[in-house]
């Protein structure tokens, strides 16, 4: 079949956690849909229990980063972005790596989204997205020592960016219970940033 890898007596996937070994099968593989930036394949498996099924996959061909951008205040940069998947969003500034290393990348990102450079960089930790269907790697950064270096409106037009605004951690965080904002990346990097600069 095309597009799709046998594996020769299954290939056993064995993953250590805190309370022991989760094992799956993965008995075959094919991959239904790629582009430059997704791949989506199904496949079949034996699941822990020994039964049989069928796994969807999507996987990030590139790591995505996060940037706390954080004025002398502490105040973080907040987009207002329109998503074509869920229409209007608040969110830090954020991107794919295209093969780029994390670091390199959240500096071209903070420049293209927010005209920004950053003189202090910290890395806030790693994640990983939508973990029961996606296999997508994340590093979140904090950025300091802001200033101008760039006019982002070129870039911003085509992300969908319509607005930002500087918003203390605190508050921004509290956003998330209101609904203002909802997008769990955004929400999951405030946090980390806020639980990385208690720890300093």
């Amino acid at each position: 079949m095309a597009g799709e890898k046998l594996f020769p007596e299954s290939y056993r996937l064995a993953r250590e956690c805190e309370h022991g070994i989760v094992t799956w099968t993965t008995k075959s593989s094919q991959t239904v849909y790629e582009n430059p930036w997704i791949r989506v394949r199904e496949d079949r498996v034996e699941r822990p229990d020994g039964s049989d099924g069928i796994y969807g996959v999507v996987d990030l061909q590139n790591e995505a980063v996060f940037v706390v951008a954080l004025d002398e205040r502490d105040r973080v940069l907040l987009v207002h972005i329109d998503r074509y998947t869920v229409g209007s969003s608040w969110e830090v500034v954020a991107g794919g790596t295209d093969g780029e290393d994390p670091p390199v990348a959240a500096r071209r990102e903070l420049l293209e989204e927010a005209g920004l450079e950053a003189s202090e960089w910290i890395r806030a930790g790693a994640m990983r997205a939508l973990n029961g269907v996606c296999n997508a790697r994340e590093t979140v950064f904090i950025a300091r020592g802001l200033s101008h270096a760039a006019d982002p409106a070129a870039h911003r037009a085509e992300e969908g960016i319509t607005e930002s605004r500087w918003v203390p951690i605190a508050d921004a965080l509290g956003m998330s219970t209101t609904g203002e904002i909802a997008d769990s990346e955004t929400i999951a990097a405030l946090a980390m940033a806020t639980a990385k600069l208690a720890a300093r």
